[in-house]
């Protein structure tokens, strides 16, 4: 079983409200610490293998590929095939800052967007930016038809005269 099965495994594993809850601020922290000495380091890239990677950063082989899994949309060269992952992979991970930004901000994880560590590498414009873009894209927009608007069905009434009354 790939390292990638094992962390789905320890992730799914059955567990009770409060066990589920310590294992996940247990790994939010220790992703918290990786992002921050990622971020500090930045353009610094961080490469090895899995195995030297989760050594590096203080997290287990399994814990180190849930943490691939969430970066691997914002890297800037080509993401790795997760389900074949092993200690011996080697990795680079090269993030793209505007990209990693704005996937905390799709993960809801302010912990992780509200780092300091962030403003060193884009300033409160370019996250403003990025910020209000992103709450942009996630307004719904429909296009409504108006009473008083040609009908949909192109006859040429009013809306409210033809298909409005079907209604």
């Amino acid at each position: 079983m790939s390292v990638y099965g094992q962390w789905l495994e320890c992730v799914e594993k059955k567990r009770t409200k409060t066990e589920l809850q310590a294992f996940w601020k247990d790994y939010y922290d220790k992703e918290k610490k990786v992002y921050e000495v990622s971020l500090a380091e930045y353009p610094k890239v961080a490469e090895g293998t899995l195995a030297e990677l989760a050594e590096r950063f203080g997290l287990t082989q399994e814990e180190m590929a849930g943490f691939v899994d969430g970066i691997n949309e914002s890297l800037t060269s080509e993401s790795f095939e997760l389900t074949v992952l092993s200690p011996e992979s080697s990795l680079r991970l090269e993030i793209d800052p505007p990209k990693l930004y704005r996937n905390m901000l799709k993960a809801k994880a302010d912990w992780l967007y509200g780092l300091p560590q962030w403003e060193a590498l884009l300033s409160l414009e370019e996250r403003g930016q990025i910020e209000k873009a992103y709450k942009q894209s996630r307004i719904a927009v429909s296009s409504k038809v108006g009473r008083n608007d040609p009908c949909i069905c192109g006859s040429g009434k009013k809306f409210k005269a033809c298909c409005a009354k079907q209604i």
